[in-house]
C-alpha cells in the first residue's frame, strides 16, 4: 500500500511525566511490525486525514499514565439493521463490567475506562462521516448504560477506517505501556468504505499499542470477504462473526432473585451530593430499571456489578467521596444534599455517612458471594451449551486472551 506523504502533526497528550508523543521512549519496532519509515508516513498518512475531518483531529489533553487501567472503546454500527447488535450491548454490559471486576495487576484492582462510538447513522452528519462521540472514556457504567439505551437505528454509511481513527485522535489514551487499550467494532457493512483508508487507520492503532478486534455481524466468510478479519490482522486483534439478532440475555441461574433483592438495600446506601448528586442518583434508578425491563437475569448481573469494585461513585456519592478523600465534610455545599441532611452538623452528617458506608460493606460482601456463585453457574452452563458467539461473548474471549498479555490477572 502507498501512503501519500502530508506534512506531520503530533498528538499533544501530556501525563505526568510525559509532555508529548515526541518525549515517549521509541518502541520496539521488531514487536510492532512497523518500521521507522512505515511510521513516519502513517503519522503523516493521518495529518492529512486530520486536516479534512475535525473528528480526526487530535485534541490536546492530560492523558492518564496507569499501569492498571483497562480501557475498552467500542465503536457500534447504528444504521438500520442494527438493532440486535445494540440490544446486546444493553443486555451485556454487566456481564462484562462482571467479568473485568475479577481482574488484577501486581495483586490491586483494576480501573476501568469505556468509551462508545455510533457510525453510520444518517441522522449524524456526513461532514462527520456519520459518526458521533457519545460517551468519552468514562468510570461512570451507568453513564455508558444511559448512553446504550438512548441509541437508535438509521439507514446510512459505515465508515469504518473513519471511525477507528476519529476514536484514536479523540480520546484520552493511556500512555502507559502496561494498560491494556482495546478497540471493538462491529458492523455489517464492508470495512474498506469511506475516504479514510482503514489500513492506515488500523495500522496507526497497532502503532500506538492499541489493540483493535472486528465483529462482523454476520456470516463468517462474508465478514473476511469484505475486510474485517484484514483490519483486526492489521490492528493486532481478532475477528469474530456474530448473530446480532440472536437473544442475548444472560442465562437464568439460582442466584438472581437474592441480587436484585440486595440491589434495592445497596441503592439505599447512597447519599447524592453536589452539583450532579440529583441528577446522579435518579441516573442510577433509571439504570437499574433499564436493566430489569429487558430481563431478569440482566438486572441480576447489574445487580453484581453495583456490588465490585469498578462499580464507583465519588463524583456524585458522599460514602465513595469521603472514602476517596475527595471532599470534606466540614466544607461540603449543604444546599447539595438532600433535604433531610442539610440540618446535620459536621459530626452527625460524618456519623450518618459512616453508617452507609458499613451498611454498604455489609451488602456488598453478600453480593460478591452470590456473584461468585453466579459466575461459576454461567461459566459450567457455557461449556456444556457452546453456541454461536454474540457481541458480548466476542468481547469476553478477547478480554481474556488479551488482558494475559499485559498480565492481567484473574483473582
Amino acid at each position: 500500500m502507498k501512503i501519500q506523504l502530508l506534512p506531520l502533526l503530533f498528538v499533544a497528550c501530556t501525563t505526568p511525566g510525559i509532555t508529548s508523543l515526541e518525549a515517549k521512549p521509541p518502541r520496539d519496532e521488531h514487536k510492532s511490525g512497523i518500521n521507522r519509515v512505515e511510521s513516519l508516513s502513517l503519522r503523516k498518512a493521518m495529518d492529512g486525514y486530520a486536516r479534512q475531518f475535525d473528528n480526526l483531529r487530535p485534541v490536546e489533553a492530560r492523558c492518564p499514565h496507569d499501569y492498571k487501567l483497562i480501557q475498552l472503546c467500542l465503536l457500534l454500527d447504528t444504521s438500520n439493521s442494527m438493532d440486535g447488535l445494540i440490544t446486546q450491548a444493553k443486555s451485556q454490559l454487566w456481564q462484562i463490567v462482571n467479568e473485568l471486576s475479577r481482574m488484577h495487576k501486581r495483586g490491586e484492582n483494576i480501573r476501568l475506562e469505556v468509551a462508545l462510538f455510533e457510525y453510520g447513522n444518517n441522522d449524524l452528519t456526513a461532514t462527520s462521516g456519520y459518526i458521533r462521540q457519545v460517551v468519552p472514556f468514562t468510570q461512570n457504567i451507568d453513564l455508558l448504560s444511559e448512553a446504550l439505551f438512548s441509541l437508535d437505528t438509521n439507514g446510512g454509511q459505515e465508515y469504518c477506517g473513519h471511525v477507528i481513527g476519529s476514536s484514536l485522535n479523540q480520546l484520552h489514551w493511556n500512555s502507559s505501556g502496561e494498560g491494556l487499550k482495546m478497540i471493538f467494532i462491529a458492523g455489517n457493512e464492508p470495512f474498506n468504505q469511506g475516504s479514510v483508508n482503514y489500513e492506515v487507520a488500523c495500522r496507526w492503532a497497532a502503532e500506538k499499542d492499541i489493540v483493535v478486534n472486528t465483529i462482523y455481524c454476520g456470516d463468517y466468510w462474508s465478514g473476511i470477504m469484505s475486510f474485517w478479519k484484514r483490519g483486526a490482522d492489521l490492528g493486532g486483534g481478532s475477528y469474530f462473526s456474530i448473530d446480532s439478532d440472536r437473544s442475548a440475555f444472560d442465562m437464568p441461574t439460582p442466584y438472581d432473585d437474592d441480587l436484585i433483592r440486595l440491589n434495592g438495600r445497596i441503592n439505599s446506601t447512597y447519599v447524592p451530593y453536589g452539583r450532579s448528586g440529583k441528577a446522579s442518583f435518579a441516573r442510577q434508578a433509571e439504570q437499574d430499571v433499564n436493566a430489569a425491563k429487558l430481563a431478569a437475569p440482566v438486572s441480576a448481573a447489574r445487580s453484581a456489578s453495583k456490588g465490585s469494585s469498578l462499580y464507583r461513585s465519588s463524583d456524585w456519592d458522599l460514602v465513595d467521596a469521603l472514602e476517596d478523600k475527595r471532599v470534606s465534610v466540614d466544607k461540603l455545599d449543604r444546599s447539595e444534599l438532600p433535604e433531610e441532611l442539610r440540618s446535620m452538623s459536621s459530626g452527625q452528617l460524618h456519623s450518618y455517612v459512616e453508617q452507609k458506608k458499613k451498611e454498604r460493606q455489609e451488602v456488598k460482601s453478600q453480593i460478591a458471594e452470590l456473584g461468585r456463585k453466579r459466575d461459576a453457574y454461567i461459566r459450567q452452563k457455557q461449556q456444556e451449551s457452546a453456541g454461536r458467539k454474540t457481541l458480548g461473548s466476542a468481547i469476553l474471549e478477547q478480554l481474556r486472551t488479551q488482558a494475559g498479555t499485559k498480565h492481567f490477572t484473574y483473582k
